[in-house]
């Protein structure tokens, strides 16, 4: 087609076998755009296209990557937000006849549909880190590191030390939506597999995310990195974990936090709070979210 297709946060250029999406930088921009820059996204990995009218005055066009297409999406697994949706381009209203233009081309063009043997949109490359609530997490491609920070970690991590993880010994990553209670990145390994999963604040494969630390244009990338280079490595990823199914593992696990943990925990919640890092009502949510963990 070789066209382009401007939208509010975006920009998708039309090529003979990809649509090019630039994401624009603007403080209205989702930051995990920002964080993405810019992703090539074959015909191949797509399998539709819909076009929907959006919330004042605007409508929606949106392509449907193939299962297992895309590292990122693998790893949000349904968590981001409609807002957030990196494959969802927002025009006004008054832009509909050509977006209709544009999705009717593209359904002509998309011939494939079902998962995908591998990746086919490449994920953020290393290296990459973020801060996690109870340590700092790094990829350089071909190992992740957790170096846990002495106001956030549990007793158990400590007692683990630093932890190092080759790509060669994980078989995928779990990423639960730091916008959710109990948010965080947590490593598979085989061993782990059919294993009921620990608590992440205990688990020295997992770190945790909350008050601002792992936020998703951070640690998403970061998760989708990691899933890309276990894919390559040839060791076959277990399927990310859905909220639902993160929720429901939760509540069979019988295990409980130490309560010094807990205390520790709060007393750090308490110091933010002092210093205006948070505020009266996520201190008094999250307190109390502590202490009914006990």
């Amino acid at each position: 087609m070789g066209d382009v297709l401007a939208g509010f946060h975006a920009v998708w250029e039309f090529e003979s076998d990809s649509v090019l999406i630039r994401y624009e930088r603007g403080i209205r921009t989702p930051k995990l755009f920002q964080a993405l820059g810019e992703r090539r996204v074959p015909l191949a990995a797509l399998e539709g296209v819909t076009l929907t009218r959006g919330r004042r005055g605007t409508v929606a066009l949106r392509l449907q990557p193939r299962p297992g297409a895309d590292p990122l999406m693998e790893a949000a697994a349904g968590q981001l937000p409609e807002g957030a949706d990196p494959y969802r381009l927002v025009l006004p209203a008054e832009r509909e006849t050509l977006a209709e233009y544009y999705a009717d081309e593209l359904k002509v063009v998309l011939t494939e549909s079902g998962p995908t043997d591998g990746y086919l949109v490449a994920a953020p490359e290393p290296p990459l880190q973020f801060k996690a609530y109870d340590g700092k997490a790094s990829f350089d491609g071909t190992s992740v590191r957790f170096r846990w920070s002495w106001t956030g970690a549990s007793s158990a991590k400590w007692k683990a030390g630093d932890q190092k993880f080759a790509v060669s010994e994980l078989t995928g990553v779990e990423w639960r939506s730091p916008e959710v209670f109990e948010g965080h990145l947590r490593l598979l390994r085989p061993e782990s597999a059919g294993a009921a999963p620990a608590l992440a604040d205990q688990d020295p494969a997992a770190v945790v995310f909350g008050l601002g630390y792992g936020p998703v244009h951070e640690s998403l990338p970061f998760a989708a990195a990691v899933l890309a280079a276990v894919r390559e490595n040839g060791t076959a990823p277990v399927p990310a974990v859905t909220a639902a199914a993160a929720v429901a593992a939760r509540a069979a696990d019988p295990a409980r936090p130490d309560p010094a943990d807990i205390a520790e925990r709060i007393r750090h919640l308490g110091e933010l709070h002092q210093a205006g890092l948070v505020t009266d009502e996520e201190f008094s949510a999250k307190k109390a979210e502590l202490l009914a963990e006990l």
